[in-house]
């Protein structure tokens, strides 16, 4: 009986306690006075002079998304016969019409099959490969990284 009566009053206590943390507005801590960080006055009297360089961005360099103009293109396997406006692509070189990988380059689609042929294909762009490949799962540093990543 007396461990009831003791849990009972420690939950009330605990809900006392929960009730004034709850409570609303929550006073607001006093904010600090910084100095001004990155700028200092000019001898002459002269408006603020920065004295440290501007950073754009927060993350170090290894930690940095490649920005859009460093990145060359995307690629993709297309293992089955690629089929554009009711006819299979083949390679114009080696006759290979299956086992190809895609690459979207500049908004351009080029096909390259097993035997390493590069072929554009006009009748492909940008929103179509982006409509037919799924997300971007690794980044490679050369095209050669990318192909063998790929199984070419």
């Amino acid at each position: 009986m007396f461990d009831r009566i003791r849990a009972r009053r420690e939950h009330r206590a605990s809900q006392r306690v929960m009730d004034e943390l709850l409570q609303f507005p929550h006073p607001e801590p006093p904010m600090p006075d910084y100095p001004e960080v990155g700028c200092e006055p000019d001898r002459a009297g002269s408006p603020l002079a920065p004295t440290v360089p501007v950073v754009d961005d927060l993350l170090p360099p290894d930690l940095r998304l490649p920005t859009r103009d460093e990145i060359a293109g995307m690629m993709m396997r297309w293992d089955t016969p690629l089929v554009i406006g009711g006819e299979i692509r083949a390679c114009p070189q080696c006759g290979a019409y299956r086992n190809w990988v895609l690459l979207s380059i500049h908004d351009q689609v080029w096909l390259r099959c097993r035997a390493g042929h590069e072929t554009l294909e006009p009748a492909l762009d940008t929103a179509w490969y982006n409509r037919a490949s799924g997300p971007m799962d690794r980044w490679h540093p050369t095209l050669e990284d990318g192909l063998k990543h790929l199984g070419h």
